[in-house]
């Protein structure tokens, strides 16, 4: 009889279980942290109140009063929940609001919202892409991507982060591949906050007839001076096919869309299984979602954008001052630096990353940690993220903290 090999046992012995086990018993663990208020710039978590940096809170606007408003007045008018698919009976005005704004916004013929931005991407890629594609991948892309591109079961050529050179190789060999080809980044990384460098992509795209969707999850809200994301920063929104977006970040809320052409979206409407098969989104966090994008496309919405690059341009720079490793904004051909929302301190080893965070944690900040396989290999970090509600005093105050343990943890000076 063959041995049989027990299906939990991968569960019991994978290569994290010893760093789980020692990391929960000096009660190191930086995930699962419980927050125990609102998500604004300083926050309640385990007793203690901290600064939060670690946010995708970008604009601030889950306090907002008219946004908690309009998800209240969804909830009265349409329950807690929709208990069915979009197809079915989960299809409610707010939601055909939602997407003609998210259209008129982005400059495109038609929107589709989805319940996560995890099944905008998985729902857009597994449906467009089909065996005998091709799909070329930034190796940074979030894991939505990668997961919607491997259920699709198109041919995967990636390439390394942010190598044009590379890119070109792999679309002159999917010219040989004999399916159609589409070319996905993300508008900005989200572990390091770097920006894709767009304009030679669309170049190269158009010089080997690739279409191009871009991740625009960190960049809407956050960039351009409508705040549609990086494609509109880089002035080449009608060169881009596809464009995905969050509502759990800047738009204070939980969700995600596509936006593109109409007939491309109406497709995804009737033939995305992400779509079609899973319940709407509950009606206060659409009510919430449609009431953020009426406030970033108001005369406010500049004022919102400038204030929270401002705050990463101070962060980024009071942490540089300091002496730590910090990621540098994305500097443009013409010499402009590019922040984003998004600032990372590089620490190097896991070990380490995981013991200056918590003591930071235990000082009164909140950062994230990535480790890897979230970042490469020797490259962990604290990825801290700001909010253009946090005001100057915030900052300073995480600034003195990190200057004070970064001393005691000798990593700088």
């Amino acid at each position: 009889m063959p041995t049989v090999i027990d299906l939990f046992e991968k569960a019991r012995t994978h290569e994290r279980v010893e760093q789980l086990q020692a990391a929960r018993e000096h009660d190191l663990l930086p995930y699962f942290r419980l927050l125990e208020g609102p998500a604004g710039p300083v926050v309640e978590m385990e007793g203690a109140e901290r600064v939060m940096l670690g946010s995708n809170n970008y604009l601030g606007l889950t306090g907002d009063q008219r946004v908690k408003d309009a998800a209240r007045e969804a909830l009265e008018k349409y329950g807690t929940a929709l208990t069915g698919s979009r197809l079915l009976n989960g299809t409610i005005p707010l939601h055909q609001e939602l997407e003609r704004e998210i259209a008129d916004w982005m400059g495109t013929g038609d929107a589709l919202a989805f319940t996560t931005g995890y099944q905008a991407n998985v729902g857009c890629l597994s449906t467009l892409l089909e065996p005998g594609d091709t799909v070329i991948c930034d190796s940074g892309d979030h894991a939505s991507i990668m997961d919607g591109v491997a259920m699709s079961r198109a041919r995967i050529r990636p390439f390394r982060h942010n190598r044009l050179d590379k890119l070109e190789q792999m679309l002159e060999r999917a010219a040989g591949d004999g399916g159609g080809v589409l070319v996905v980044v993300d508008g900005v990384y989200s572990m390091e906050g770097d920006v894709c460098d767009l304009p030679p992509i669309v170049e190269l795209c158009r010089m080997h007839g690739a279409r191009l969707m871009v991740d625009e999850a960190h960049g809407v809200g956050v960039l351009g001076a409508r705040g549609a994301g990086a494609c509109e920063a880089f002035g080449l929104e009608d060169e881009v096919d596809l464009r995905m977006g969050t509502f759990s970040k800047s738009l204070a809320s939980c969700g995600g869309f596509i936006a593109g052409p109409a007939d491309v979206i109406d497709f995804l409407r009737i033939q995305s299984r992400a779509f079609l098969f899973t319940a709407a989104a509950v009606p206060a966090a659409v009510g919430a979602a449609l009431a953020a994008v009426r406030i970033c496309r108001s005369p406010e919405g500049p004022e919102l954008f400038a204030r929270v690059l401002d705050n990463a341009r101070y962060l980024n720079r009071g942490l540089h001052e300091l002496g730590f490793t910090v990621v540098d904004p994305t500097r443009l051909a013409d010499g402009t630096e590019l922040f984003t929302s998004v600032v990372p301190v590089v620490v190097g080893d896991d070990w380490q990353a995981v013991i200056f965070w918590k003591a930071l944690y235990d000082a009164g900040v909140y950062t994230n940690v990535a480790l890897y396989p979230a970042v490469p290999r020797g490259r962990a970090l604290l990825r801290t993220s700001v909010m253009a509600t946090h005001e100057r005093g915030h900052l300073d105050r995480a600034l003195e903290i990190f200057r004070n343990v970064g001393r005691e943890a000798s990593l700088i000076s």
